[in-house]
């Protein structure tokens, strides 16, 4: 016989099972074509650059975050969080350092694109695997505070998943959420903004427009701004007034990043996606160039 778990407060059946359903396709959608990025890298050789391996990084970062939704998914399809609290406090940690490393990796990568199009300084491997390093260092970083008592990590409205506990609003969410967001998402969008500024100026000067300046920012903003916007709102005034449902949305918005980003640095690139052409149908593109093309 198979046990009935009530409804999460707030939420009707057909809203669960629309929300778990919006995550399993993200979690799915994600993996496959952030798969597809990482297994291309590591199957063709003109691929292994140092410039291509910072979009790696990024994949794995997204396809951790797919993870973490394909979970949610799964718990939301049962009603309920079925791996107890400690499963609550790995699942928060686990999604808070994909993220984290999501969002540092996009600001990595356009200081990389800003070096190619405007100083044409070349990078190199050591640089690239300590950029990767320290990303996903700093990352963990941030995302452990909450395990030893700055922040906390609890369930998120939906009661079928964990991240950052927002509702309490209290001085120790306040002490670690500023810092937090100036570290790793302001600095990332900062370099984003001035980077993509610089490469749109160069662009212009040349006449040749080799990919769109501004989506990488919007796709950004889109993504993780609602969720920012909410935990900033949480400082000022108490998240829990507002509707349960109302706050589910920023965070099934960011995890449609997963996707969106193999669109913008895999799939959106020209190299890259000639590399993974030549990985799904054998057809060897005839000259694969190692810079990070993107329309």
């Amino acid at each position: 016989m198979v046990t009935s778990y009530p409804l999460p407060e707030g939420f009707t059946e057909i809203e669960v099972f629309g929300l778990g359903t919006a995550l399993l396709i993200e979690a799915l959608l994600g993996l496959i074509l952030n798969g597809l990025t990482i297994v291309s890298f590591y199957k063709i050789r003109a691929l292994r650059t140092p410039h291509n391996f910072l979009i790696v990084s990024l994949a794995l970062a997204d396809s951790g975050v797919c993870l973490n939704a394909f979970i949610a998914s799964f718990s939301s399809f049962l009603r309920y969080w079925p791996y107890g609290s400690e499963g609550c406090q790995i699942h928060g940690f686990q999604g808070f350092l994909t993220a984290l490393t999501s969002i540092s990796s996009c600001g990595v990568i356009a200081w990389d694109r800003y070096n190619q199009y405007c100083t044409r300084s070349k990078l190199q491997w050591s640089t690239a695997l300590s950029l990767v390093s320290f990303v996903w260092a700093f990352s963990a970083f941030w995302s452990v505070m909450p395990l030893i008592g700055w922040g906390q990590y609890d369930y998120e409205p939906l009661r079928t998943c964990c991240t950052l506990d927002y509702t309490k609003g209290d001085k120790n969410f306040i002490s670690y959420l500023f810092p937090l967001a100036f570290f790793e998402f302001l600095i990332p969008l900062f370099i984003m903004l001035t980077a993509y500024q610089s490469i749109e100026q160069k662009f212009k000067k040349t006449g040749q427009h080799k990919f769109n300046t501004s989506l990488p920012v919007k796709t950004l903003v889109m993504c993780w701004g609602p969720y920012s916007l909410l935990c900033f709102y949480a400082t000022v005034e108490n998240a829990t007034a507002i509707s349960p449902k109302i706050r589910m949305l920023p965070a099934i918005l960011a995890k449609t990043s997963p996707a969106i980003n193999a669109f913008v640095y895999g799939l959106g690139n020209e190299c890259y996606r000639g590399g993974i052409w030549q990985f799904l149908t054998g057809q060897k593109i005839e000259k694969v160039e190692v810079d990070n093309k993107a329309k």
